[in-house]
């Protein structure tokens, strides 16, 4: 699977994974496992599979997130797969997609550790970094234990790398093409049709068909979008931010934090919401909303509410920020309206400007797998996990570990979304409906550009058919927003990384940061519909951010970068 170098040799997944972990002893214990000094000093098998010999049984006690379409993890068939192909018995430990953080917290609150944590990442500068109950991975990150790992992420090891210079925890991937370029936004195409206009590619254009469609439509809603944080891409702001200067992530440093910042090209953190470019873009969005074009409600309503407007009756939507346009119209159900809508490009700001962001930081993640003190055999758990970054490990997990009624690999004629022959074909898909035959998104996902692409799709498929999305999302990607990710030749400003703080450094700006979000977010509202008058309260708007501490702020994530990447400019 992973490292795929454009074809992989056809085998079962047993002998495709068989050269890829050596040694491994179990952690932890309970029941009939192994204590822990005999699993420290328990010999292994020197390579391949099995991995404890024969005879023996180790166990391995572990931390993950459940998920609703998956019954049973201890019976699970993929789990029992694992099991008979190392000689590692896993005894679960789990919390649900809204408690887990919660329970995880409260059992290393409690002095008795699961063994190994996956899938989810704990806080490393509290657990790891100050306490040490998460343990350093730097002198097992070797060739000879992780090869599969060392094999696809052995340049990158930098990017897991707390505040200590330590690595705590495993990297792996989601790398969704459409979603590094998600902030999109969807027209309504019948209704620039029946207006006889094309699709907007300058901020004038998108004024005046705006202003046509108030119009020509005057009870609809030429703008939609959600109050910030709300859906997948659902704010317009940030889409129309895009002409005048580089729009920002979410912060990866501080979780939900919506605090504005990008890094300058020559690495300085800077607070976009203070440029004069920011000025403008608000300017320009006051000039939509007093034409009626921007919907009040979408500075408060959810991604639900939303979705209850764009499907009414009338259909009153002509202009829909969203990752997928699935996100709120079912092709199934309401194929017609469906089908009406494509996305347009960035659009050309007075300046020139015409950018989306790349959150190519995002791809690729650390926090993926964990090892605690309570594990008296570092090297066992490592090499355990390795299977999930073999060739076929992605898809034994995801899809199960039967080839020829799973999956195939290589599958003859067929080609993937990227138009490239198929390095392998889904047989068995996934599934929103409770199974117990794989792990589908729980545990670890590795899959990479080449590997997500590479999947077998139909080159035919209707575009607008339920089968049609990932390539829809694909060809929409492709032609209007990756020619338009920020670059140096086409931006002074990048996204910024994540960032890695301290404990005291977190706690110094949280509260610095909660405030500085809320007056960025409620007077940028206030300069666009008008309650305040920007021209008047520009000054004052960046003079309230300074008293909230927004210097503070900065020189901390300046601190981070430079501590991160200084040895890089």
């Amino acid at each position: 699977m992973l490292k795929m170098k454009k074809r992989i040799k056809k085998g079962t997944a047993l002998t495709l994974a068989s050269a890829m972990m050596l040694s491994m002893a179990a952690c932890g214990g309970g029941g009939d496992a192994k204590s822990k000094e005999e699993a420290k000093n328990m010999e292994l098998t020197e390579s391949g599979y099995p991995i404890v010999p024969e005879g023996e049984e180790l166990t391995l006690t572990c931390f993950t997130m459940s998920m609703p379409n998956v019954q049973d993890l201890a019976t699970n068939d993929f789990t029992k797969y694992l099991e008979d192909l190392t000689g590692i018995h896993i005894e679960w430990q789990t919390g649900g997609r809204d408690d887990w953080q919660d329970k995880l917290n409260m059992i290393l609150a409690s002095g008795d550790y699961p063994d190994i944590i996956l899938g989810v990442s704990p806080d490393l500068a509290k657990y790891g970094v100050d306490e040490q109950i998460v343990i350093p991975l730097d002198d097992y990150l070797t060739e000879d234990i992780m090869p599969n790992y060392m094999g696809m992420y052995g340049d990158k090891l930098d990017q897991s790398r707390e505040s200590d210079g330590k690595i705590y925890s495993l990297l792996a991937e989601n790398n969704c093409y459409h979603c590094e370029f998600g902030r999109k936004m969807w027209v309504n195409t019948q209704y620039l049709e029946e207006m006889g206009v094309e699709k907007p590619t300058t901020t004038q254009e998108f004024y005046d068909v705006c202003k046509k469609f108030m119009e020509y439509k005057p009870d609809g809603i030429a703008i939609a979008g959600t109050a910030t944080g709300q859906g997948w891409y659902g704010e317009f702001e940030y889409f129309l931010m895009g002409s005048f200067l580089l729009p920002p992530s979410v912060s990866y440093t501080l979780t939900k934090v919506h605090d504005k910042m990008d890094v300058t090209n020559d690495g300085q953190v800077v607070c976009v919401a203070t440029d004069d470019r920011y000025k403008a873009f608000l300017e320009y969005c006051k000039s939509l909303y007093d034409i009626g074009a921007i919907y009040d409600g979408n500075f408060t309503q959810t991604s639900e509410q939303l979705k209850t407007i764009v499907n009414q009756a009338d259909a009153p939507v002509l202009f829909l920020p969203a990752g997928t346009i699935s996100d709120y119209i079912d092709s199934a159900s309401n194929p017609e309206l469906y089908s009406k809508f494509e996305t347009i490009t960035p659009l050309e700001g007075p300046d020139g400007t015409r950018l989306t962001s790349d959150f190519k930081y995002s791809l690729l993640s650390d926090g993926n797998f964990c090892v605690t003190e309570a594990c008296p055999n570092v090297e066992a758990a490592l090499r355990w996990v390795d299977f999930f970054y073999s060739e076929t490990g992605d898809l034994c997990s995801q899809y199960g570990a039967d080839e020829g009624k799973d999956w195939v690999l290589n599958p003859e004629g067929k080609y993937g979304l990227n138009g490239e022959p198929a390095l392998y074909e889904i047989l068995n898909g996934y599934s929103a409906e409770t199974q117990n035959h794989d792990w589908q998104d729980i545990g670890i996902r590795v899959a990479p550009e080449e590997y997500r692409l590479g999947s077998a799709v139909d080159q035919d498929v209707d575009l607008h058919s339920p089968d049609g999305l990932e390539k829809l999302l694909f060809e929409e990607t492709k032609n209007n927003y990756e020619p338009y990710k920020p670059t140096p030749e086409n931006s002074d400003l990048d996204m910024l990384p994540q960032l890695k703080v301290t404990s005291d450094e977190l706690s110094e700006v949280s509260t610095i940061a909660v405030e500085v979000e809320k007056i960025i977010n409620e007077t940028s509202v206030a300069f666009i519909t008008g309650q305040q008058d920007i021209e008047t309260g520009w000054d004052g708007f960046k003079d309230s951010l300074e008293k909230a501490g927004l210097p503070k702020l900065l020189n901390m994530y300046q601190t981070a970068y430079d501590r991160q990447y200084g040895d890089a400019e």
